[in-house]
């Protein structure tokens, strides 16, 4: 999970460095091309080619547009926010999850994590530091590509065990080439990418295979209880990317609202493995 959340992290500041002179919509495009390339040969070698056709199974489908959704803002976001802010209020996604799990599918929280849900919350606003003149938009990007990766989650449930995980994650990588070349041709004006930006992209869409490919393998392998908290290093990578490669490093009241998404995240997890452990079996 570790080097899962680092190679996503590189692939977001892979993506940032290339938005300096590419629009946000092609470098999605450009980064979906690329991590194609990398992906698919990788589907074959890992025995998954027979089940290649589920990728655009409906509820596999479903899910993914959901990912698009996220990414459309996400992009924009990050070409506009520092790093470590934008990835912050990412980590939303897990709590917004169980939110949403407890409308939909009448899951019971507890008051206990219902008090961490709302202390997540409140640092979620101390990161976006809404002013006297409202919220950047680019805040409420950053804020909506939570709420999409939750119901993405949400709608990956409906998923059934008989599809592997890569199977998925490509999907996702061909919906988002899709949808953001089409983003493009609607809003954006092509730009000739030079050669440093192809390259970046190219480092971006490996790294994003890499991502994919160790998330699902850690939850192969390893117990979710002692998986899901390393989901935060996210976190921990943002901000050490946002100050070697971009030289910004968040204000203390950012910092301080960072924790406590970290914290209120981490334990809302431990608290419902807990709560699974002890729960009588039928």
């Amino acid at each position: 999970m570790v080097i899962a959340t680092g190679s996503y992290l590189v692939n977001d500041t892979f993506m940032k460095l290339a938005t300096v002179g590419l629009p946000p919509y092609e470098v999605l495009f450009l980064r979906g091309v690329m991590a194609s390339l990398w992906g698919l040969p990788l589907l074959f070698i890992l025995g998954y080619g027979k089940q290649a056709p589920l990728i655009f199974s409906p509820r596999v489908l479903f899910r993914n547009m959901f990912e698009l959704a996220a990414i459309l803002v996400y992009i924009v976001a990050l070409a506009n926010m520092p790093i470590a802010d934008a990835t912050a209020l990412g980590q939303l996604t897990p709590l917004l999850m169980i939110l949403g799990a407890s409308i939909l599918f009448r899951e019971k929280i507890g008051g206990l994590r219902m008090a961490l849900i709302g202390l997540g919350f409140f640092g979620a606003v101390m990161v976006a530091q809404p002013t006297m003149s409202g919220v950047s938009p680019y805040v409420l990007m950053a804020l909506g590509n939570a709420i999409f990766c939750a119901a993405r989650d949400i709608a990956g449930r409906r998923i059934g065990a008989e599809v592997p995980g890569m199977i998925v994650a490509m999907s996702a990588v061909v919906v988002v080439l899709i949808g953001s070349g089409t983003m493009h041709l609607l809003t954006e004006t092509w730009v000739m990418p030079q050669l440093n930006h192809l390259l970046l992209l190219a480092g971006s869409g490996l790294f994003l295979v890499f991502g994919h490919f160790f998330i699902f393998m850690s939850y192969r392998v390893g117990q979710t209880a002692m998986v899901a908290p390393f989901y935060y290093f996210f976190t921990f990578w943002a901000v050490i990317s946002g100050l070697v490669v971009f030289g910004q490093f968040p204000n203390a009241l950012a910092i301080s609202g960072i924790v406590l998404v970290v914290v209120s995240g981490v334990a809302v997890v431990l608290l419902g493995e807990r709560a699974r452990r002890l729960a009588p079996v039928a």
